[in-house]
C-alpha cells in the first residue's frame, strides 16, 4: 500500500470488496454479465466475441438466461475484458429447466446460438414463438417471442378470480423450501468460482424480492395459482393490500428459511446478493409513493437484509429502474447496500445530484453508459466522452461499480461495445 491509501494493483473479488466498503481502489471495478441486468443480448456477445478475436464466424454463443436471451460471458471473455465480478448460476432458469443438453439454434436475426436442451419453442401462425414452462409441450406456453423479436415476454396464465377462495398461499408456492439437490448445486459452484477465479461473486437466491413484476406470471410453473396477471396484481396493492401483505409475509418466513440454508452450503464465498429485482418506477413517474413503499415493501424487504448483516459478509443489491429517486432513501432504510442500475435518464436521475444526496451510503451499481440512447445510438466518440464522466461523477465518493444501465441490447453497434472497454482502459481493437 502507498502512503496515501491507494493501494496498487488489486484483484477484482479484492476491488469490489473495497468498493462496496467504499474504501480506495487502484481502478473503478467493472461488471459485466454478473447479473441478469448487467450483460448483453446473445448477438451482442456473440459479435463482441469475434470483434476481439476469441471466436470465427458464426462461432454459436450459450444462451446463459433465455428469458431475456442473454449470452454467457464466459473465463476467455471475462479475461479479456478484465471484469471484476462473475455471476453465480442458479440451478434452473426462468422457464424452469436446467442450462444444460445444450443444442444449435438460431436467433431470428441469424446468431448461431446453444440452447439449452430443454429449450422447447413452437412457432405460431403468426410467425412467434412461444416457449413452455420445464420445457412441457404437454401444457400450455408461459411465454412468447414475437417475430423477429430479441426476448421472451411472458404469457399471463390467470385462472378466474374467487375473492372466496383466494389464498395467500397460492403465491408462495414456487419459493417452497431450497431443496437438497439445489443446495448442493450452490454449494460446489461457489466453491469452483472462489477457487478458481479471484472475482467478486454476485448471487441471486429464491423467494427474496417482493412482488417482483417479471416472476408474478411464474413462466417456470406449469400451473400457477394465485394472482398472476401483471395488471390484476398492480390493483391488487391497492384493492386486496391486506392479501398482498400475507404473501410477502409468508414469503418472508419462507425465504430467511432459505437464506440460512444458503448460507451453510456457500458461506461467505458470495460477496453481493440481487436480493430484489422489482421495479417500483416508470422513467417519468413512480409504481408507488415513498409512503407506500415504506408500508408495504420496506418491513419486509429488511427483515431479509438486516438477517444477512447479521450473519453473513454479503452485501445486498437493490435492482429498480426507472425515476426511482424518491424512493432511494427508503431503500437505504429498508438496509439495502448497492443500487442498480441507475436510469440516468429517467426523472430526478442526474448523476450529480446523485451522488451529491446519496453518495457514500449506499454503492452506486451502473449508470456508466444509456443504453437506450448513447450505446445504441451514438457515436463512439459520445459513448467515451459518456462512461469518462460517469465514472468520474460516480466515483467521487467511493462506492462505485461500473456497469451499462441495464443489459445491452441486440443491434448495439459493436464498435460503442468496443469504445465502451476502451474508455474503461481496456485494450480492444480500432475499427
Amino acid at each position: 500500500m502507498s502512503n496515501d491509501s491507494t493501494p496498487q494493483a488489486l484483484t477484482g473479488r479484492e476491488r469490489v470488496i473495497r468498493t462496496l466498503n467504499y474504501e480506495p481502489v487502484d481502478r473503478p471495478a467493472v461488471d459485466f454479465g454478473g447479473t441478469p441486468q448487467t450483460g448483453a443480448q446473445v448477438s451482442v456477445v456473440a459479435k463482441l466475441r469475434r470483434a476481439l478475436g476469441l471466436d470465427g464466424p458464426d462461432q454459436p454463443v450459450k444462451v446463459s438466461e433465455p428469458y431475456q436471451m442473454l449470452g454467457e460471458i464466459a473465463s476467455d471473455l471475462r479475461q479479456r475484458l478484465d471484469v471484476d465480478v462473475v455471476n453465480l448460476p442458479t440451478p434452473k432458469n426462468m422457464f424452469g429447466f436446467e442450462n444444460a443438453g445444450w443444442k444449435p439454434w438460431r436467433t431470428f436475426d441469424g446468431t448461431a446460438v446453444l440452447v439449452p436442451g430443454n429449450f422447447n419453442t413452437q412457432p405460431e401462425p403468426n410467425g412467434e414463438l412461444v416457449m413452455y414452462p420445464e420445457g412441457d409441450t404437454s401444457v400450455p406456453p408461459s411465454a412468447k417471442m414475437p417475430k423477429g423479436g430479441f426476448y421472451f415476454d411472458a404469457i399471463v396464465r390467470q385462472r378466474p378470480i374467487d375473492e372466496t377462495t383466494l389464498d395467500p398461499a397460492d403465491n408462495v408456492e414456487e419459493f417452497g423450501p431450497v431443496s437438497d439437490e439445489d443446495l448442493a448445486f450452490y454449494e460446489k459452484n461457489a466453491a469452483d468460482l472462489y477457487g478458481n477465479t479471484d472475482l467478486a461473486i454476485a448471487a441471486s437466491f429464491p423467494g427474496t424480492a417482493f412482488g417482483d413484476i417479471a416472476l408474478v406470471p411464474a413462466p417456470w410453473m406449469k400451473d400457477p395459482k394465485g394472482i398472476r396477471d401483471i395488471e390484476e396484481w398492480y390493483i391488487s396493492t391497492i384493492t386486496r393490500r391486506r392479501y398482498i401483505q400475507e404473501v410477502f409475509a409468508r414469503q418472508t418466513e419462507i425465504a430467511l428459511e432459505n437464506l440460512k440454508r444458503i448460507h451453510q452450503a456457500v458461506g461467505d464465498k458470495v460477496h453481493v446478493v440481487l436480493l430484489d429485482g422489482n421495479d417500483l418506477a416508470s422513467q417519468n413517474s413512480l409504481f408507488c409513493s415513498p409512503d407506500t413503499y415504506r408500508e408495504l415493501y420496506l418491513p419486509y424487504s429488511k427483515q431479509l437484509n438486516d438477517w444477512i448483516h447479521a450473519h453473513t459478509t454479503w452485501k445486498t443489491l437493490k435492482h429498480c429502474c426507472g425515476g426511482c429517486e424518491p424512493l432511494i432513501e427508503g431503500f437505504i432504510e429498508a438496509g439495502f447496500d448497492v443500487l442498480n442500475p441507475l436510469q440516468t435518464s429517467a426523472k430526478g436521475m442526474d448523476p450529480e445530484q446523485l451522488v451529491e444526496k446519496y453518495g457514500g451510503r449506499i454503492v452506486f451499481w451502473g449508470g456508466g453508459v444509456d443504453t437506450q440512447q448513447t450505446l445504441p445510438f451514438g457515436t463512439p466518440d459520445e459513448v467515451r466522452r459518456q462512461v469518462a464522466e460517469r465514472v468520474e461523477i460516480f466515483s467521487r465518493k467511493g462506492g462505485y461499480v461500473f456497469n451499462t444501465i441495464h443489459n445491452i441490447q441486440s443491434n448495439t453497434p459493436i464498435e460503442n461495445v468496443l469504445a465502451m472497454f476502451e474508455a474503461l482502459g481496456r485494450p480492444v481493437p480500432h475499427r
